[in-house]
């Protein structure tokens, strides 16, 4: 009999691994492991979500149209050029299944969200990664790094552990470097959090092969749920939609999104508290002589004197009740990713690690 064997690259894929979410002898975690919203989700997503739960032996909509609809509305969005995921991952993998194969090469970066080189081994390709510029992408490196079989770009912008934000003059250099056959996916899960960036549709317009990403994950807190979308030009937008599945989003998910996307007061509440806050957070840790590069993003990147250090500074966020990502798989090893939380979160985060590195001091 045959051996069965997975498709090449399948095997060489490392489990994802999430945030954690328990610990033990804690009853009441402190989550700031997920970048999760700390307010949690619009009420008016909650309702929606309750009503369209009535209705759960009907099978939803397949075009998605009154989610892309209010996409489309509160962006300034055309709605057909719109698709919709369970989160923005699977929007990513209709883009690699749709556009890359076995032997092509995807381009990611140092310290790039752990999924795009996942992604890339699920179609056969080899992920290609290229350097950092002190944990900001370099747009040198990548067009560098562009070969005959590149086709896929990725980068998370603001970027993903890292918080860091690339300009418009620098995201139209890049698109405007690549070969017209290579997609440049721009990963804008934290777009909301930059006040007047467009998360980079305008670039979408203006390059036929950029693909944008979004997601209801973060800052309308609709984690839970799984919902995300892409905006691309019509004809990729085509191509996405054949390889989706019909029935990929439930009516309850897309009524809860809807609903939350047009909810743009609790939005701009979440911003303005994540702005002021994530400020508050990154001042503190500076004061401490904690390294912290200004963050774009819903969360701080913490960088300690050593991985020990950081090491040990996760043991005592643990003491007492407080979980945060170690990123040491993303080739931060001395770094601990901090979710920005509410006022509370945030002055235990900020009492516990002032107490850890005052008696790491000499006296």
């Amino acid at each position: 009999m045959t051996k069965i064997s997975p498709q090449p690259g399948i095997m060489d894929i490392a489990l994802y691994v999430s945030g954690e979410s328990k610990l033990a002898g804690h009853e009441q975690v402190l989550k700031l492991s997920s970048n999760e919203n700390p307010l949690g989700c619009s009420d008016k997503a909650i309702a929606a979500f309750t009503e369209a739960g009535t209705n759960l032996n009907r099978y939803p909509a397949t075009d998605h149209a009154p989610l892309r609809q209010a996409i489309g509305e509160v962006h300034g969005l055309d709605p057909d050029r719109i698709i919709c995921g369970v989160g923005s991952d699977e929007v990513l993998q209709f883009i690699t299944q749709a556009y890359a194969g076995v032997g092509d090469e995807i381009i990611t970066t140092e310290h790039g969200f752990s999924m795009y080189p996942i992604l890339a081994k699920m179609v056969g390709a080899n992920p290609v990664t290229v350097p950092e510029r002190e944990r900001v992408i370099d747009i040198d490196a990548v067009l560098n790094a562009v070969t005959a079989r590149t086709r896929i770009v990725f980068i998370a912008n603001p970027a993903n552990p890292t918080g860091t934000f690339l300009s418009e003059d620098a995201l139209v250099r890049l698109a405007a470097g690549l070969p017209e056959n290579v997609i440049l996916v721009h990963d804008g899960a934290y777009t909301e959090f930059v006040e007047g960036f467009d998360g980079g549709a305008s670039l979408v317009d203006r390059f036929p092969n950029v693909v944008m990403t979004r997601t209801f994950s973060k800052i309308h807190g609709l984690g839970g749920l799984r919902i995300g979308w892409g905006y691309a030009q019509r004809a990729v937008i085509d191509v996405l939609n054949r390889i989706r599945q019909p029935f990929n989003l439930s009516e309850p998910q897309m009524a809860a999104a809807s609903a939350a996307i047009r909810d743009t007061g609790f939005t701009a509440h979440c911003a303005e508290l994540n702005a002021r806050m994530r400020l508050h957070l990154r001042e503190a840790l500076l004061d401490m002589g904690i390294a912290c590069d200004e963050s774009h993003a819903n969360f701080v990147l913490a960088r300690f004197a050593s991985p020990d250090e950081a090491a040990a500074a996760d043991a005592t966020l643990r003491t007492e009740g407080i979980l945060v990502r170690s990123v040491s798989g993303y080739g931060l090893p001395s770094a601990l990713r901090i979710t920005v939380g509410d006022e509370d979160g945030c002055a235990r985060v900020i009492d516990c690690l002032a107490r850890f590195m005052q008696g790491r001091r000499p006296a």
